[in-house]
């Protein structure tokens, strides 16, 4: 196996990096202000994206680096799952940079879903809207009634009657609701209780503009809403849409899930260790210009001595995610899905342990908005729930190591 980067990649990453130079991080704090001061209450109605962000997103299109994730090479860039693990890393140095280069959870994700299993009406309507950046779109799966980290509990249906499909059910933190240009759902739930567990769900297109889509809230994370993307709690009251909206099969929705989700998680884990990587930045570069008590910050209190840990810590989670990726482009999802929950669990837990110890080096500044260490460390905090809790992946992994050995 060779994790070494392709030059394609190579030659990607030291673009990306010029643009993020030149044009990201001189407008990081702008953009934070502008969403403080904007989008910081619960009536999404009123969120705005800044009004740069439509000018840098048709730079980054005029440039190439556009829906890089995508390994299409008509409608994306032609990478593979390894070949963008660096660029991903790289747009996780700024929070939210992704969105830039329409890399965005979760409109990869949703884009993924309707590249691989939408047909050809769907991908017209659809897919290429959110391909050009016109439209956003949100992914339905959680719910607030029951445990949805099993999936088998959820209970929004999905129904065929006639030449119609009948949605009824409630989601809450449906990642996107929020943003001025969501138009899409794509929502996750049950047709036939009496199939098998993995052949009871579905997946349907339901434009949010649909009667009986109802809105009811915008949720917020450590007391702050995550807009101009938002995530929402929605309620679906006999919600009916055509046939045509339906992916691929009924049944067929945990199949859409899983193939959803693993380079999804590739996505999440490696914008983690970029965010990891630069907290550590931060954190070197505040030890070695503030002074305590006659000595450097470095030189107190075992600081020296976290950060060769942090240094550690990031490079094995960017192996394993590097190792992940290879295995989905070497062997597909299906037989990468031990490495798939290691890194889900592994990344974020190194972005949350390395941007506390950033902001105990920052003192009260890296509680603040001056520096991005609030964000990171609420993304890290909230990725150990988003895309499973930390417990279903290990519960994977070792349900996964049995059955090597014990069949």
């Amino acid at each position: 196996m060779n994790f070494n980067p392709s030059q394609k990649s190579k030659d990607y990453l030291e673009r990306l990096k010029k643009f993020m130079d030149d044009h990201i991080y001189p407008f990081e704090r702008e953009l934070i202000t502008y969403h403080k001061e904007h989008n910081t209450s619960g009536n999404w109605k009123e969120w705005t994206e800044h009004p740069k962000l439509d000018a840098l997103k048709e730079l980054a299109k005029q440039e190439g680096l556009w829906n890089l994730f995508l390994s299409d090479n008509v409608l994306g860039q032609g990478l593979s799952v390894l070949e963008y693990t660096p660029l991903a890393e790289e747009m996780g140095r700024v929070y939210n940079a992704a969105e830039i280069f329409n890399c965005n959870a979760p409109d990869t994700g949703n884009m993924e879903v309707l590249y691989h299993f939408g047909n050809e009406q769907q991908k017209e309507e659809w897919l290429q809207p959110l391909l050009d950046g016109k439209i956003k779109s949100v992914f339905c799966m959680t719910e607030p009634d029951v445990a949805s980290s099993d999936a088998s509990n959820i209970e929004t249906s999905i129904i065929e009657d006639g030449d119609e499909i009948v949605v009824n059910g409630k989601k809450w933190w449906s990642t996107g609701l929020g943003h001025p240009k969501a138009k899409l759902a794509i929502v996750l739930g049950k047709t036939d209780t009496t199939q098998e567990k993995h052949k009871q769900h579905s997946m349907v297109l339901v434009p949010l503009d649909t009667p009986g889509v109802e809105i009811q809230r915008m949720q917020n994370t450590f007391g702050a809403y995550d807009a101009p993307a938002g995530h929402g709690e929605i309620y679906f009251n006999n919600v009916r849409i055509p046939k045509k909206n339906l992916i691929l099969d009924f049944g067929a929705g945990f199949a859409i899930a899983q193939g959803r989700l693993g380079p999804g998680r590739i996505h999440h884990c490696m914008r983690c260790i970029g965010a990891a990587e630069r907290a550590l930045q931060l954190a070197i570069i505040r030890s070695g210009t503030r002074q305590a008590f006659g000595k450097p910050l470095a030189k107190l209190g075992g600081n020296s001595e976290r950060f060769a840990q942090a240094r550690i810590a990031i490079d094995q989670a960017r192996l394993l995610t590097h190792y992940a990726a290879w295995k989905i482009d070497e062997q597909g999802v299906k037989n990468s899905m031990t490495e798939i929950s290691a890194i889900k669990v592994v990344a974020p837990k190194v972005l949350q342990e390395v941007t506390d110890m950033a902001m105990q080096i920052h003192g009260g500044a890296g509680l603040s908005d001056d520096f991005p260490l609030t964000n990171f460390f609420i993304q890290a905090r909230a990725l150990r729930l988003a895309d499973g809790p930390d417990e279903v992946h290990l519960r994977m992994i070792s349900r996964l190591e049995f059955k090597k050995y014990l069949g």
